[in-house]
């Protein structure tokens, strides 16, 4: 989850212009925001390492997924308007956030696989 993260924010990096070009209208400041975006998902991806800050990292990716939601929804509503071959990506990504969502939700439980299992490993 953790590289997940880090190689989609310094993906931001790389390639704003897909980013800003998928930012809804009606929000201001599309290069600006897409660069915030993009830093937050590296730290957030990096602060998923240690057992210290995990739960709390995963709390602000789930965060960060439900703001990200109304982006996804604008990309889905412009590829049905436009009739975009690629309508059926746009129909995925909406319950694939969810299910990044559960997956987070699994890293802010005190006890369970993915906190035991990164402490044996560092034990």
């Amino acid at each position: 989850m953790s590289l997940l993260y880090i190689a989609t924010g310094i993906n931001h990096f790389v390639h704003p212009s897909f980013y800003e070009a998928i930012m809804p209208s009606w929000m201001p400041w599309h290069g600006p925001l897409v660069l915030l975006s993009g830093l937050c998902e590296v730290f957030l991806g990096l602060f998923l390492l240690p057992i210290a800050t995990r739960r709390l990292s995963a709390s602000l990716i789930i965060l960060m997924l439900i703001v990200f939601l109304p982006v996804h929804v604008q990309m889905l509503v412009d590829a049905w308007h436009s009739q975009s071959p690629n309508l059926w990506v746009h129909i995925l990504r909406i319950p694939l956030q969810f299910v990044l969502i559960w997956w987070a939700k699994q890293y802010t439980r005190q006890t369970g696989v993915f906190y035991e299992a990164s402490a044996v490993a560092k034990a």
